[in-house]
């Protein structure tokens, strides 16, 4: 698929910033992009054991052979090459001479701060955010469809069977990336801790519970956690930070990136989801968060996001403060509309009656509704 929405922001960098940097997970389309909308760039692979021998042998004259207008894919399999691109475009200043792209955020991330700090511009390419699917014909009227297809690009582009792409990209994940970020013997046992994250997706994180009942320790569970953020399969959505003078819960809640490889971890398999299932509004409010996540990352957008709870279970699912406004949203599966639904927005609204707030239900319907006090849209519309 041409024309990701990143890419406009990304033209711009190139023309700021000496090195663009474009991560992700694994399989998000990353390489396709780059091939196909930086075509003017000669692209090199440091998976290539060959390419990743003369890096070795002799970086700086691998670098006058690509001195410029070149992308280095995977480039986390190659750190010693970031000292030498440091000195490299320090001494040409030319605006975007190199692109590099990988997709195991930890090792990359860590090489940048090392020797490129100040002279990047970074980007998260996500799998497709539903805005994309939409443009592309690919976004399902249906909403259980869409939810357990995920947002894969190989599975539309490609025509692939769900199911079998997310077994295919477990067992992928597990063998290969997980290894090389952390040696994990039991693999086994981390499957069943993936599965057991999929669980408690959209709850609050409870790194003592997870141990537990996955038979590990809790440094162990804190430090599998930290692979499967580092991989862009899960993340955690922070406790907004002002009180209210309310006692407020202060620990994460956990969501997945793609709500297919959810699914497919807790073992609903294709082609339809029902309603009535008991992790339904989970999968549904994961959908929503994680949405919003991959608008601000393809849309670069600095939008920093939260929910709010106090201990008395008042919660809003989701805010962020922009333009001076605070924006907060109740998410909710069901297809009717009631007016409950409303009810913790308004309990915000009473703590925070100092801030300019705009309530946003979004819903399993298809019809948006502008009421005096709330905004209500569509799951399918929520599309900056």
């Amino acid at each position: 698929m041409k024309n990701r929405v990143i890419n406009s922001f990304v033209d711009t960098q190139l023309k700021q910033y000496p090195i663009l940097v474009i991560t992700g997970p694994r399989q998000s389309g990353k390489t396709t992009f780059l091939k196909e909308e930086m075509s003017d760039y000669r692209y090199i692979s440091l998976e290539d054991p060959d390419v990743r021998s003369l890096v070795l042998s002799d970086p700086k004259a691998f670098l006058k052979d690509y001195d410029k207008y070149v992308i280095f894919d995977e480039v986390q399999q190659a750190p010693e090459l970031f000292s030498y691109l440091q000195t490299k475009v320090d001494k040409d200043q030319i605006m975007g001479q190199y692109i590099l792209s990988g997709s195991q955020n930890f090792n990359l991330m860590e090489s940048i701060s090392q020797s490129l700090a100040g002279r990047v511009s970074i980007f998260k390419l996500m799998p497709f955010d539903m805005g994309e699917m939409k443009m592309a014909g690919w976004l399902a009227d249906d909403l259980s469809t869409t939810m357990t297809m995920g947002f894969y690009p190989a599975i539309f582009q490609r025509g692939l069977n769900a199911d079998k792409y997310y077994a295919n990209y477990v067992e992928t994940y597990i063998n290969r990336d997980v290894s090389q970020l952390q040696n994990i013997q039991d693999k086994t046992t981390f499957k069943r801790f993936m599965a057991l994250c999929a669980d408690r997706a959209g709850q609050l994180l409870n790194y003592n519970e997870l141990a537990k009942d996955t038979g590990i320790s809790h440094t162990t569970a804190r430090n599998w956690l930290s692979v499967l953020e580092t991989s862009f399969i899960t993340y955690p959505l922070g406790p907004y930070h002002k009180n209210y003078n309310k006692r407020m819960i202060k620990s994460p809640k956990l969501y997945f990136y793609d709500t297919g490889l959810l699914c497919y971890l807790l073992g609903i398999r294709q082609q339809k989801l029902d309603p009535l299932h008991p992790k339904y509004g989970h999968i549904f409010e994961n959908l929503i968060v994680s949405e919003m996540h991959k608008q601000n990352f393809h849309r670069d957008l600095l939008r920093d996001l939260y929910f709010w709870r106090d201990s008395n279970q008042n919660e809003v699912d989701l805010l962020y403060s922009e333009n001076g406004n605070l924006n907060i949203y109740e998410i909710k599966s069901s297809t009717t509309i009631k007016s409950e639904m409303f009810k913790f927005m308004d309990t915000f609204s009473s703590f925070a009656d100092e801030e300019s707030i705009k309530k946003t239900l979004i819903y399993g319907g298809n019809e948006n509704q502008h009421r005096t006090n709330y905004e209500v849209i569509s799951w399918r519309n929520i599309f900056v």
